[in-house]
């Protein structure tokens, strides 16, 4: 009969070897995997490698789908209110924005060129104040900031340039405790000079629309005037402080910022909103990479786990192995099982890791709303955070490549433990049996 291990063969018979990775091994790896009761504390450690693993790589895709989350929504709020690259006049009033606006529209790539007016104001209303940032920007500019435009909670921006009214944010309506057909008075300190010296201009809106950007920074401070009487309010005659252009590709924006310059002309300074927003996108960044390697070492922490399970494993299987090897098994054979039992625990923990960091990050919002209802307290403060909810974004690169390096590791895990059985003598194992 020929033996399946090795191939070693009854006498007149052909001598055959077993395939690597045969069914034998597979059988023979398995029968380890469920251990008997005498080796229940093998099985334990097996269990808790199989939770670290799967709990390592959950971890890290949740984190890193949070933090994509945040990085995409915060890149969509910021660039669907500001624009991609601002152009402002050096040393001379910007009063012929309009003829610029219209070669930097002509350039290839570009969508729009919004001509604004911005200026620090108090806003007031009768139980109420706080600081705003007016930004005068005209209706058919509006139309072209969609994040503004598809966002009116109360009232509506149709007829913007034609009504002496405004737009503020929710947040800024709730905390003066209006909303849209209500007054509003703004008081700018940049106001008429006199023999007694500036004297700040007060003057009450209307508030024609409330908006509701989901981001708090700017539903809390932001209100937007028509052009022509934000000109007049801030005495700035027939002049912009800046044109913020819209581009196809903000994340090309590298390619578009010279052909704008050229257009614009020598009196235009151009800048991009990489470098308004280096530093922030740069913590980000950062963040981001720091908080990959720290919970990389979940992961590690279980395959060492591996390695110490399919160490005492060998420790405890030694006799079988030296049968093993006395029947004909080769070394090769014995590291194949081993390496098998321990691969499975860190393969299939990666796998359920994988399942439950999607099935995770596709309920988030749900389960922090459950959270923050079961503990009474809120969780990640709009106030703190910037955003209204908990956003989370799948990288389908990212997830593979941490799928990958769970894997990659686990089986890197098992070569020491298999390497040890493969290595241990016969003889000297049965020694004392």
């Amino acid at each position: 009969m020929t033996d399946v291990t090795s191939g070693a063969a009854a006498p007149g018979k052909q001598r055959t070897r077993a395939k690597p990775f045969s069914a034998f091994e597979w059988m023979l790896a398995g029968r380890y995997l469920r251990a008997r009761r005498k080796e229940g504390f093998i099985s334990v450690i097996a269990g808790f490698s199989f939770i670290g693993i799967m709990l390592g790589v959950a971890t890290l895709i949740i984190v890193m789908a949070v933090m994509n989350g945040f990085r995409k929504d915060l890149f969509a709020k910021i660039l669907g209110l500001n624009g991609h690259v601002i152009a402002h006049k050096i040393g001379e009033p910007f009063s012929d924005y309009a003829d610029i606006a219209k070669r930097i529209e002509a350039v290839m790539g570009v969508k729009a060129a919004i001509p604004l007016i911005e200026g620090q104001v108090m806003v007031s209303s009768a139980v109420q104040a706080t600081g705003g940032l007016v930004r005068g920007i005209s209706e058919a500019s509006l139309q072209k900031l969609p994040l503004v435009w598809n966002n009116v909670q109360a009232g509506t921006l149709k007829g913007f340039d034609g009504q002496r009214s405004i737009a503020i944010g929710q947040r800024l309506a709730n905390e003066l405790r209006v909303t849209a057909g209500d007054t509003i008075t703004l008081v700018s300190p940049r106001g008429a000079t006199t023999p007694f010296g500036t004297a700040p201009r007060s003057r009450p809106y209307k508030i024609g629309a409330v908006f509701e950007l989901g981001m708090s920074e700017y539903d809390r401070m932001m209100v937007f005037m028509p052009l022509e009487e934000a000109q007049r309010y801030f005495s700035k005659g027939q002049q912009v402080d800046v044109l913020e252009i819209i581009v196809d590709d903000p994340e090309a924006v590298d390619r578009f910022a010279e052909e704008i310059r050229r257009a614009a002309g020598p009196t235009i300074q151009v800048s991009d909103w990489r470098q308004r927003n280096e530093t922030f996108f740069t913590v980000l960044e950062v963040e981001r990479n720091v908080m990959f390697i720290i919970l990389s070492l979940i992961v590690l922490v279980a395959a060492l786990n591996i390695i110490s399970g399919l160490m005492m494993l060998v420790k405890d299987k030694g006799r079988d192995i030296a049968i093993l090897r006395t029947m004909g098994a080769t070394k090769g054979a014995i590291m194949r099982v081993f390496l098998i039992t321990g691969a499975s625990i860190g393969i299939v923990g990666t796998l359920a890791g994988f399942v439950l960091g999607v099935v995770f990050c596709w309920n988030l919002e749900p389960i922090r709303q459950f959270v923050a209802w079961v503990t009474n307290t809120q969780i990640f403060d709009p106030q703190v955070y910037y955003l209204n909810k908990l956003p989370a974004d799948i990288n389908p690169h990212e997830t593979g490549a941490i799928v990958l390096m769970a894997m990659v590791i686990s089986v890197l895990a098992t070569l020491y433990p298999s390497w040890r059985a493969s290595r241990l003598d016969p003889v000297e194992a049965l020694r004392y049996e």
